[in-house]
C-alpha cells in the first residue's frame, strides 16, 4: 500500500486516500555549456524527502547519456533485436569519441560527506552514508562533465533538420522509489519513470542561442523582446548581447523531468493571456513557417478539447518545440520534427501534447505499464482529432482494431504487463502500446457505456494526478463510477494473450414459431459482454445487450437493459425474441467496432430471400 504522503504540490491533490505516499525531490542545477566542444560541467544540489515507511540506504542515478556510446545496452538491443528501429540500427555503434554521449561524474556526496559510488552503463549506484529514515530529508550534490552525443534518438546535437541541440534525458537523474522499491532501470530503449520535484536550472551559453524548455523562464525580459505582437499573439526576438555567454534561468514545480533545446535560428511565437489555457510557445526554424505559423490556433483547440474531455491542464505554460527527431513528450514541453505537411504536424503536436496529460501529470510507471501512458495518449488523440475533423467517425479508433488484428493473427502477442524494453519486437511492443492500450479505453467505453466512462475519465485525473496511478487505481475508479465489476476485464486484457471472437451460429423460430432464437457462440477464449442488432423487413431494429456473469451488472447501458447474463464458461448463449422468424432480415454483432472481435465474418446473419 501506498503510505503516507507528506509533501504538499501547488495543485490541490483533496480527493487523495489517507494512506498514500510519494517521494519528493528538488533539483538546483547550474550548467556551464561549451558550444564549441558540445559539452558541459554541471553543478547538481538535490534535496530529497524520504515519504515513504521504509529506511532509504543507497540511492541510483539514470546516466543516460551513457547509452549513446559504443557496446551500450542501447547499441547491442538496437543491432540485435529481430526488427531493428531505423533511426538507431548501426549508428551507435559507429560514433568516435568526439560524436558519443557521457556522463563523467567528479563527486557525488551527502550532507556534505563524500559517497562511493559504482557506474554501471546508464545507472551509477550509491550507499547513503547515512541512512535517510521515513519523514527524513537529506542533500545530495554531485559535480559532472557531461557530452551531447550526435543525435540518433530523442536527445543529441546537429541533427538533419540543423537544431542544435536537443537536450533530453541529458542530467544525472534520481531514480524513483516507489511501493515497489527502486526501479534503476537501464536506458535500453523506450521509456522513463520519475519522483515529481521542482527544478530550478540555470544555463550559461553562448550568447547567441535561443532556448526553450520546461517551466517558467524567469528572466524573459532579459533575453526576448517583442517583435509583434497583437490580440494573443506575439512574436519574440532574442536581445543581442555583446558577451560570449548568457545565462537562462527557468523555473518548475510539480513535474517528474526537465528538458530544453537551443538553436540561434529560432523563430519564437506566443499565444497568451487566452484565460484556460496556458501560455503557449513555438519554437521552430523560419524554412518551416509556412505549416507552424499555423500550427498555435490548432494548439489552442486541442487544449480546450482536453480540458474539457480529460480534465484542465495544472501548469502555467506549454511549449511546441522543433526538436527533429520526431515527436516525443516531456513536461510542459514538447519536441517535434518540422518537416510534413500541416495535417500531419497537426497529429504528431495532437499526440505528444496529450501525453502531457497520461505521461506528464498523471505519470505512471511508463516501463511496467508504458500503454497507460502511450494507449491512453494515442486515444485521446483520435478522440480529439475526430472532433476536430471536419467529418468526424463513428469509431475514430478502427485503425488501432486493425493493427491488433494483424498482430493477433500473426500469432504475435505477448502480455500487455510485458515491461516495455522486454518485448520480443519493436512491432511487438509499437502496436501493444499504443494500439492495444488505445483499444483498452475504447472497449471499455463499450462495456460500460458513454456516460459512466466519460465520467470516470474525469475522475481518474482529478484524483490521481501528479500521482503515479497504476492500472488497479484506473479501474477502481472505473468500477465505482459503472457500478460494474472490472477484474477480469484488465486481467484478460492485461495480462493474457487471449483473443476475442464471437459469432451467430444461427437464427431459428422458437417452439411454436412465434418467437426467435437466436443462438450466439464463443469461439475464443476471453469473454466480453455483446451487444447485437437485430433489422426487421419492417424497418425497425432492436438493441440487446447481453452481460458476462462476472460483470454483476443490474441496470444495462445507453437505455438497453441487460438480458440474462452469459457465463465466461459456456460457450453457447441462446437469446430468445418476442419477434416473429419471418420478420429478421438481419442480426448484427458490434455493430459499431467497439469490441476487438479478431474474426467478424462470422457477425453478421442475413434472412434468405
Amino acid at each position: 500500500m501506498k503510505k503516507l504522503f507528506l509533501i504538499l504540490f501547488p495543485f490541490s491533490l483533496l480527493a487523495q486516500p489517507s494512506n498514500y505516499w510519494q517521494q519528493h525531490v528538488a533539483y538546483t542545477m547550474h550548467i556551464d555549456f561549451d558550444v564549441k566542444k558540445h559539452q558541459f560541467t554541471g553543478t547538481q544540489r538535490l534535496e530529497y524527502t524520504n515519504n515513504s515507511p521504509d529506511t532509504i540506504r543507497e540511492v541510483f542515478y539514470h546516466l543516460y547519456f551513457n547509452a549513446f556510446q559504443p557496446g551500450s545496452m542501447m547499441d547491442i538491443r538496437a543491432r540485435h533485436i529481430a526488427d531493428p528501429d531505423k533511426r538507431i540500427g548501426q549508428r551507435i555503434g559507429m560514433l568516435t569519441n568526439g560524436e558519443e554521449g557521457y556522463h563523467r561524474i567528479g563527486s557525488l556526496t551527502q550532507d556534505g560527506e563524500a559517497l562511493a559510488y559504482e557506474v554501471l552503463g546508464t545507472v551509477l549506484h550509491a550507499r547513503l552514508h547515512t541512512p535517510l529514515a521515513p519523514g527524513q530529508r537529506t542533500k545530495l550534490e554531485m559535480q559532472f562533465i557531461s557530452q551531447v552525443p550526435i543525435q540518433i534518438r530523442r536527445s543529441g546535437r546537429n541533427n538533419a533538420e540543423g537544431i542544435d541541440y536537443t537536450m533530453t534525458q541529458w542530467y544525472p537523474k534520481l531514480a524513483m522509489y516507489d511501493e515497489d522499491g527502486w526501479h534503476p532501470d537501464p536506458y535500453v530503449a523506450r521509456e522513463f519513470y520519475a519522483p515529481f520535484g521542482r527544478f530550478e536550472v540555470t544555463i550559461d551559453i553562448d550568447s547567441r542561442q535561443k532556448l526553450a524548455g520546461t517551466g517558467r523562464l524567469m528572466n524573459r525580459d532579459e533575453r526576448y523582446r517583442v517583435k509583434k505582437q497583437f490580440e494573443h499573439y506575439t512574436e519574440y526576438a532574442l536581445i543581442k548581447n555583446k558577451a560570449k555567454k548568457q545565462s537562462w534561468h527557468f523555473v518548475a514545480d510539480s513535474v517528474h523531468d526537465f528538458a530544453w533545446a537551443a538553436d540561434p535560428d529560432y523563430k519564437i511565437t506566443a499565444m497568451e493571456n487566452m484565460g484556460r489555457l496556458p501560455d503557449l510557445y513555438f519554437y521552430y526554424l523560419p524554412a518551416y513557417d509556412s505549416t507552424w505559423n499555423r500550427l498555435p490556433k490548432y494548439t489552442a483547440q486541442f487544449f480546450t478539447l482536453m480540458n474539457e474531455q480529460f480534465g484542465t491542464y495544472v501548469y502555467p505554460q506549454f511549449s511546441v518545440i522543433q526538436g527533429g527527431d520526431g515527436g516525443m513528450e516531456y513536461p510542459m514541453c514538447t519536441m517535434l520534427k518540422g518537416t510534413g505537411k500541416l495535417n500531419g504536424l497537426i497529429g504528431v503536436m495532437v499526440h505528444e501534447s496529450a501525453h502531457s496529460w497520461f505521461y506528464g501529470m498523471l505519470a505512471s510507471n511508463e516501463n511496467q505499464y508504458p500503454w497507460m501512458d502511450e494507449g491512453f495518449t494515442s486515444f485521446a488523440e483520435e478522440e480529439v482529432l475526430n472532433k476536430m475533423a471536419a467529418s468526424p467517425q463513428l469509431n475514430p479508433h478502427r485503425n488501432a482494431y486493425l493493427a491488433y488484428d494483424f498482430l493477433a493473427n500473426k500469432g504475435e502477442t505477448e502480455p500487455l504487463a510485458t515491461p516495455a524494453d522486454y518485448f520480443s519486437k519493436n512491432r511487438t511492443y509499437g502496436i501493444s502500446a499504443y494500439s492495444r492500450g488505445q483499444i483498452f479505453l475504447a472497449q471499455l467505453r463499450y462495456v460500460i457505456g458513454q456516460e459512466h466512462f466519460d465520467r470516470g475519465m474525469l475522475r481518474y485525473y482529478e484524483e490521481w494526478k501528479l500521482r503515479h496511478p497504476d492500472p488497479w487505481d484506473f479501474l477502481r475508479i472505473m468500477e465505482e463510477e459503472s457500478g460494474i465489476q472490472l477484474d477480469w476485464y484488465l486481467n484478460f486484457w492485461m495480462n493474457t494473450t487471449k483473443t476475442i471472437d464471437y459469432g451467430i451460429h444461427s437464427v431459428n423460430s422458437g417452439p411454436r414459431g412465434l418467437n426467435t432464437i437466436i443462438q450466439l457462440e464463443r469461439k475464443g477464449e476471453m469473454p466480453m459482454p455483446v451487444k447485437l442488432k437485430v433489422y426487421t423487413k419492417e424497418g425497425n431494429v432492436y438493441a440487446y445487450h447481453i452481460p458476462i456473469v462476472s460483470m454483476y451488472a443490474e441496470e444495462g447501458i445507453a437505455g438497453v437493459p441487460w438480458q440474462k447474463p452469459w457465463p465466461w464458461t459456456h460457450p453457447g448463449y441462446a437469446l430468445s425474441l418476442d419477434i416473429a422468424p419471418a420478420s429478421v432480415e438481419k442480426v448484427v454483432l458490434d455493430e459499431e467496432g467497439f469490441m476487438a472481435d479478431v474474426n467478424r465474418e462470422n457477425n453478421v446473419w442475413l434472412a434468405e430471400d
